[in-house]
Formats: structure tokens, C-alpha cells, sequence
């Protein structure tokens, strides 16, 4: 399998991989564990993610990416290695390196990007091509960017939120905000310490927002057993939570999307706007699965909103989709079709 493309969703909480041919094939934590005596790499991915907040302290598991960039270059850059290397199957010779499309989010530095760039290279591209979060989202959920046509994507993923409005192959308007995932399961921890005197851990955390977290009222209240540490005795404590203390925990996140959606939408010009009403708004990312959020979305804006099939694997997807276009024969870049 030497010289494939491959796509690749550099997400700050997990990292999927396409494969030309094979469609998704990865689909792991961007989490690195390391000895800090001869920063030595201990384990990559699922095996590293088993490591957060169970490791001595010479071992730490840390996560090289923070709120969709590089916040450790040589550690992106072996992690890569390990996932590209992992996903085609082979070491890879210099002839035979593959062309990679990565994504970034949409208000990314041009250091940032070169960054990602950068680090792709080192890690065995031959070639690297690096596309926004929303246009691989939208080609990801089906969307036909090319149209002189208006559609709306929202992408909620680990580290950053990018709401944008595409046509023409291009973002007419568009922001990206540091609110997402990670940010859900940091209110949920904030949450437990100031309501209960309770301290958790971020695998609990993001098992409560998968389990009974929630954006808007649900019919029926869910809840679920809760473990951790009592601050006041030190000792080891269960508790029971419900949706609705997660409704309230998580109320500051999701309103700062909203909001994002609703500036975006202030600044789409009228044709644009039209559309959107029409066709409606598109989330994906992992984070667009918290139940309520496109309840919540939609009663804010009064726009139909969808959750996309496969939302987490959207980005992934189109990243995919993308190097397959544009390296194909005849193939153009159509993100470049709106300059």
C-alpha cells in the first residue's frame, strides 16, 4: 500500500485517517505517553489514553495538540509518524511516500498552518496539502461546495468550533472559537468541584457528557453514577448526577456557540442568508452529538439544523474526499475556486 493519499483529521482529542481506497482505516486519541527521564515515546493513541492520570511521575501521557494546533512540535511530529505509518501498514520509503491532505481550523495563523505543514512533511509526506476544518466538513457531509450556493457548516470538535458559510468552493464568512469537547468535559470537572465538593478526573468527565450530558431540557431526566474524590475527607466518593445539573453545568459552552452561529449569520450576505434558511445548518464533529444542541441551535435561530450521518468521521471524510479530487486526473482545487 506505499504511496497512498491519505487524508487526515488532526483533531485535538482524536486523530482519524483516510485512506485512498480504504476509507477510514484509524481512529485513535491524539494522546502521547512519555517518559520524561530520555523523553522516551511509551505508547500513541488508545494505549497512551489509558495512561491519563494513572502514571508515576517520571511517565506522563500529554496530548501534543491544544485547541486545534500544535502545541508540541516534535511530539506532533512522531505521533503523526506513528498514525501514518500504522494506517498504511509499512514503513514508508522515500520513493513510495504518500501526498497528505490535513486539515486546521479557519482562523489559523500562517505559522500555525506551516506548522501542521511542517510537521506532516517530517513525519513521510511527499506532498502536503492543508484544508480548512469547515470546507472538508462540508465535502465530508455531502455538500456540494462548488455551487454559487449558500450552505452552512457548524464543525464542533475537540479543541476549536468553526462555523462557516461556504460557496464557491470557499468560506464567505466564517469563525472559529476555542470552545468544544475538551471545553465541555473542563465545565463539567469546574461543575462537580463547585456543586459537590467532588473532584473528577477527564475520562469521567467525558463519560458524563456522553451519557447525560445535554444543551437543552430533555423530556425525561437521565442520570448516572458518578466516582471520584471528596475534597472535604479525601476520600474516595459516588454520587448520583442528572441531565439536568449537566443542562446547567455545560449552559456557558453551548451558549458561546450559539452565539458564534449568530454572528456568523449577522455577517452572511443576504443571497447567502436566503440559502441557508432554505437548506438549513449542518453540524459534525464529535461534539455536535451532545444531546439538545441542534434543538438549541435551531430555537435560536429559527434555521432547520442537522446533525450530518457519521458527524464525527465528516472531516476525516472530506479530507479524504479532497486528495482524491484534486490529485485525479483533470482534478482542481476547488477550495481555490471562490479567490
Amino acid at each position: 500500500m506505499f504511496g497512498s493519499d491519505i487524508g487526515i483529521d488532526l483533531g485535538t482529542a482524536t486523530i482519524l485517517v483516510f485512506v485512498k481506497g480504504r476509507g477510514i482505516v484509524l481512529k485513535e486519541p491524539s494522546v502521547v505517553a512519555i517518559n520524561k527521564d530520555t523523553d522516551e515515546i511509551l505508547a500513541v493513541g488508545d494505549d497512551a489514553r489509558n495512561m491519563l492520570g494513572r502514571t508515576p511521575c517520571n511517565i506522563i501521557a500529554i496530548r501534543p495538540l491544544r485547541e486545534g494546533v500544535i502545541s508540541d512540535y516534535n511530539i506532533t511530529e512522531k505521533m503523526l509518524k506513528y498514525f501514518i505509518r500504522k494506517a498504511v501498514g509499512s514503513p514508508l520509503p522515500f520513493a513510495t511516500k504518500p501526498r497528505i491532505a490535513v486539515c486546521v481550523p479557519s482562523t489559523v495563523t500562517g505559522v500555525e498552518k506551516r506548522a501542521v505543514e511542517d510537521a506532516t512533511k517530517q513525519a513521510g509526506a511527499r506532498q502536503v496539502f492543508v484544508i480548512e476544518e469547515p470546507i472538508a466538513a462540508a465535502i465530508g457531509a455531502g455538500i456540494d461546495i462548488s455551487r454559487p450556493c449558500g450552505s452552512m457548516v457548524v464543525d464542533i470538535g475537540g479543541g476549536t468550533t468553526d462555523v462557516a458559510v461556504i460557496s464557491l468552493g470557499s468560506a464567505v464568512v466564517s469563525t472559529s472559537i476555542k470552545v468544544a469537547g475538551d471545553n465541555f468535559d473542563e465545565s463539567i470537572v469546574r461543575y462537580m468541584r463547585k456543586k459537590h465538593n467532588m473532584l473528577i478526573g477527564e475520562r469521567t468527565a467525558e463519560e458524563m457528557k456522553i451519557n447525560i450530558g445535554t444543551a437543552y431540557e430533555r423530556a425525561e431526566t437521565v442520570s448516572m453514577d458518578v466516582r471520584g474524590r471528596n475534597l472535604i475527607s479525601g476520600l474516595p466518593k459516588t454520587m448520583t448526577v442528572t441531565s439536568d445539573e449537566m443542562l446547567e453545568a455545560l449552559s456557558e459552552s453551548v451558549t458561546s456557540i450559539t452565539e458564534a452561529v449568530h454572528t456568523v449569520l449577522e455577517q452572511t450576505p443576504p443571497e447567502l442568508a436566503s440559502d441557508i434558511s432554505d437548506r438549513g445548518i449542518v453540524m459534525t464533529g464529535g461534539g455536535s452529538l451532545l444531546y439538545g444542541l441542534d434543538k438549541l441551535i435551531h430555537e435560536k435561530t429559527g434555521i432547520d439544523t442537522i446533525i450530518a450521518e457519521e458527524a464525527v468521521s465528516c472531516v476525516a471524510m472530506g479530507t479524504g474526499r479532497y486528495i482524491e479530487f484534486i490529485t485525479s486526473p483533470g482534478g482542481v482545487d476547488i477550495t481555490k475556486m471562490g479567490i
